[in-house]
């Protein structure tokens, strides 16, 4: 784990077993994302993490707070700005990132993002063109952690892809299937437009 100050707070992470163990009491639909889900991909870990993520569906985003009863919540709202995340408040359309800590006096500890959905259908928050089933948003670890499809978290690397999200790319690469590679060639195509890890991808 990797401590960091932000303007808001020091980030400390949870590990990625307490995380999981805080979540598998919720009924609804949840994936670890980020860096983790890269990590879980490959069966190993290669770089360090300033924060950990966790996915939710918009239609699910209150089960953050059922996961986490007594823990503080603030959404980026606008992006940029920390406010705090009243019980029971369903976010505006354009909040996809929580940060939560048990207490004021805490460091953050878990990020929740949230994507969108229609219907059966997951729907990408950066271009509604990008669906697939929820059923196959994403995969199971061995030991049982539901976590994004690769492909799905390479695509949200690729807009803007910094050091770690080279390395991310480069660990993940073997792992991926034809099928994987095809979707993330042709979604990054279509989103992001020319792309040096399209070339790679055909490689």
């Amino acid at each position: 784990m990797m401590r960091r100050d932000t303007p808001w707070g020091p980030w400390d992470p949870a590990p990625l077993s307490e995380v999981v163990a805080l979540f598998s009491v919720l009924p609804n639909r949840w994936w670890i994302a980020g860096g983790y889900a890269i990590e879980l991909t490959v069966g190993r870990s290669f770089r360090e993490h300033g924060d950990i993520d966790v996915l939710l569906l918009r239609s699910d985003q209150l089960a953050a707070q059922r996961a986490l009863p007594s823990w503080e919540w603030c959404a980026a709202d606008p992006p940029g700005i920390l406010r705090p995340w009243a019980r029971g408040e369903i976010l505006p359309a354009g909040v996809h990132d929580i940060w939560c800590r048990p207490g004021p006096d805490d460091p953050w500890r878990i990020q929740v993002m949230i994507d969108e959905s229609d219907g059966d259908e997951w729907v990408s928050r950066r271009d509604s063109r990008v669906r697939r089933p929820v059923d196959r948003l994403g995969l199971v670890s061995p030991e049982g952690v539901p976590y994004l499809a690769p492909e799905v978290q390479l695509f949200y690397k690729a807009k803007r892809p910094r050091a770690k999200d080279e390395l991310d790319f480069t660990e993940t690469l073997p792992a991926l299937g034809d099928r994987q590679r095809d979707w993330l060639a042709r979604t990054i195509l279509m989103v992001y437009g020319d792309h040096p890890w399209t070339e790679r991808l055909a490689g």
